[in-house]
């Protein structure tokens, strides 16, 4: 009776997944995620951009084209990441995507970032991604399945800005990463940046990868 286990010759090839850092970072600071994923059988990759000098000006472009050449892809992207990523595909519908992965994005806009923008100086930091990040990105083309991860550990400046009153990951409320377009929304235990590095984060990101949804423990 012929084996039915795969070998690795014949074994599918691992799934592409690019990773998108958020405001302030660079790729590098995604090499913790970027690694667990390769580990779940990934193969993951890093999209930099220079968020404040470049901004979604620059970096939409160069996406569209970067997954434009991949074959099918999807994306995991952290806060401002995930607005460009989506900015990217409403500006380019065909693009090869079938899931993308949001982590702590302020879909509704940032209150924290729209506070910051009042000041003068302060708005410098954020540079030419201020204007997506105050409005955020609440819809994009049918086609991608995208699910939301966002943290509830409030430790973080973004709340001395926003005074945040519900839900938060201290730069990020619960609320500012909702939309009715979204396939599936989890809460997680952990900050802004702790999204990154958080198992519980990472674990979820990759079943969504995998199945489209996330794992709730109140549903059955």
């Amino acid at each position: 009776m012929p084996s039915t286990r795969r070998t690795a010759r014949n074994a599918a090839p691992a799934r592409r997944v690019v990773l998108l850092h958020g405001i302030w970072m660079v790729g590098a600071t995604m090499q913790w995620l970027g690694t667990r994923l390769r580990a779940a059988g990934f193969a993951a990759e890093t999209f930099g951009y220079h968020s404040i000098v470049g901004g979604p000006d620059e970096a939409v472009p160069q996406l569209a084209e970067l997954l434009r050449g991949g074959g099918e892809t999807d994306i995991v992207a952290h806060s401002l990441g995930g607005l460009v990523a989506l900015q990217a595909l409403a500006a380019e519908p065909g693009l090869p995507v079938r899931r993308v992965v949001c982590l702590g994005v302020p879909l509704c806009g940032s209150s924290a970032a729209s506070n910051l923008s009042r000041w003068p100086l302060a708005a410098l930091w954020l540079g030419r991604s201020a204007e997506l990040l105050q409005n955020g990105c609440m819809a994009w083309p049918r086609g991608p399945e995208v699910g939301m991860i966002a943290g509830s550990l409030p430790h973080g400046l973004g709340g001395l800005l926003a005074r945040f009153e519900g839900d938060n990951d201290g730069s990020v409320s619960v609320e500012e990463t909702r939309s009715p377009q979204l396939a599936d929304h989890v809460v997680v235990e952990a900050s802004h940046s702790g999204l990154l590095f958080s198992a519980a984060a990472i674990a979820q990101a990759a079943g969504f990868l995998r199945e489209g949804r996330f794992r709730h423990p109140d549903r059955t």
